[in-house]
């Protein structure tokens, strides 16, 4: 793999900023481009993250991003896992609900990460954090 990312290393960003999020992003998409995501496949996992690791910020108060290669013997792919120990998400099944915001957002941070990403899980509840976990494989050639 090129790129300058080790594909056997996690790579761990803190997030405690804005800028953390841009650096977030900025992994994401070097992650992307070293496994052959197409241009379009690029901008999903990169919009899905970038919209997590706000929501990380934001609603968990701070935590981190863990960008990781994944290869199933078939293909090849970037799983990046949010985790914050924030208050977590009371209502999942609200909170993924387009149109659905607990702040001034536009309510399309979970409901569309999930739309963009081909495995997407989260772990949460009320007082214990909240983990996501997002997956994007290339595509076969």
């Amino acid at each position: 793999m090129t790129g300058g990312l080790d594909p056997a290393t996690v790579q761990v960003v803190t997030i405690s900023s804005d800028g953390d999020v841009v650096r977030v992003r900025q992994l994401v998409r070097t992650a992307a481009v070293t496994v052959k995501l197409s241009l379009v496949d690029q901008t999903k996992l990169v919009t899905a993250a970038s919209e997590l690791g706000r929501n990380t910020l934001v609603y968990g108060g701070g935590g981190s991003a863990e960008v990781t290669f994944v290869d199933s013997g078939r293909r090849r792919g970037v799983r990046v896992v949010f985790s914050d120990d924030g208050p977590g998400i009371a209502d999942l099944d609200l909170a993924l609900t387009d149109g659905y915001t607990s702040g001034g957002g536009l309510g399309l941070g979970l409901s569309g990460a999930r739309r963009l990403v081909d495995e997407f899980d989260i772990d949460t509840g009320a007082g214990r954090g909240t983990r996501v976990t997002i997956t994007k494989w290339a595509r076969s050639t």
